[in-house]
């Protein structure tokens, strides 16, 4: 069985996505916010190995899980479902903007909603 992270391309498709994304959501005010401080090297490298493993490819995720990852910024900062739908915006425009197609893009937005309940500590 072909796995997303193969569908999508592997490892050059995820690291290709990574930059524009997060050129999206820090120019989005909405959400810009809950990067404030946050060392977007890093941010950027854990977001590729996590979206590897989550799609499929190579599992060298070591960051927090999604529930811990993000609980501060639920309960300190009020991260809520609409911050979230943004996000899965943005990710959607990304990989639009990269020619991906869109069955491909609903398996891709589907497995990161499958992390909301984690994300949003529901």
């Amino acid at each position: 069985m072909t796995t997303l992270f193969e569908k999508i391309g592997g490892q050059a498709s995820v690291n290709a996505a990574i930059d524009p994304f997060y050129r999206r959501v820090l120019g989005d005010p909405y959400v810009s916010r809950f990067f404030e401080g946050v060392d977007m090297v890093k941010q950027a490298e854990k977001q590729r190995t996590f979206l590897t493993m989550a799609f499929g490819g190579p599992h060298n995720y070591s960051g927090l899980d999604m529930r811990k990852g993000h609980k501060h910024l639920v309960h300190e900062m009020g991260l809520n479902g609409t911050h979230f739908d943004h996000i899965l915006a943005h990710l959607r425009s990304t990989l639009a903007g990269l020619g991906v197609g869109e069955a491909l893009i609903a398996e891709v937005v589907a497995v990161a909603e499958s992390t909301r309940a984690d994300v949003l500590d529901l």
